[in-house]
């Protein structure tokens, strides 16, 4: 069986739960205390030298990390239910959305950065959401030109069936909400993220319905 080290808030984490579960895939959950410090215990760094989650443990025993990286081993080893369309162009379009958020936004507002903010830095509470609350701006209004400039746009972010570009937007609108970012500039995203949360296999990977949630 599949096995996946997580953090029920890990938003990359979050996005590998919702690809395993539109694969239909079945997999145990192992917790990783982020707060706590378990990602840098040595038994987690011998999967992952980065010290991150999520980390997939294959049928094989192979560990794998990163979570863009995780989708596409994940994609290439099960194809049913795919996840990236056929046309080589629109791959391309899923692709470019998903990392969009994995290669633009998320590296600049992730736990660690937002902790050299404050703890290194010394940036108050106020400038960390500045922060934060720019590079979703920037980011979401980006990806929100691109679905509404492109006829390949549907129900989701690619004609009427979840893909890679929905897998990885979902967690960033949930980051970006427990962020107090207003979001009301974006009506394509959120309309697309709130058909995908209606869908039992993103409903499944929200971080309150995971068994390490607090």
């Amino acid at each position: 069986m599949l096995t996946l080290h997580s953090y029920y808030r890990s938003s990359a984490a979050f996005r590998v739960r919702i690809a395993l579960n539109l694969k239909g895939l079945d997999y145990q959950q192992i917790p990783v205390n982020l707060l706590k410090g378990e990602h840098r215990l040595e038994a987690h760094r011998q999967r992952n030298p980065q010290g991150l989650v999520p980390v997939l443990e294959t049928e094989g025993g192979e560990a794998l990390s990163q979570s863009m990286a995780i989708c596409e081993y994940l994609e290439e080893s099960y194809p049913l239910t795919p996840l990236l369309p056929d046309a080589p162009v629109a791959r391309a379009r899923v692709r470019s959305l998903a990392m969009l958020v994995a290669c633009e936004m998320h590296p600049l507002n992730n736990l660690s950065v937002l902790g050299y903010l404050t703890d290194t830095i010394g940036v108050d509470e106020a400038t960390k959401l500045a922060w934060y609350q720019h590079w979703v701006t920037k980011g979401f209004t980006a990806f929100e030109t691109r679905l509404t400039q492109d006829t390949a746009t549907g129900s989701f972010c690619h004609g009427d069936k979840p893909t890679l570009a929905d897998v990885f937007l979902v967690p960033q609108v949930f980051n970006a909400e427990r962020f107090n970012c207003d979001l009301s500039a974006y009506p394509t995203l959120v309309r697309i993220a709130a058909r995908c949360r209606e869908l039992p296999e993103f409903a499944r990977a929200a971080p309150a319905a995971q068994p390490d949630a607090v």
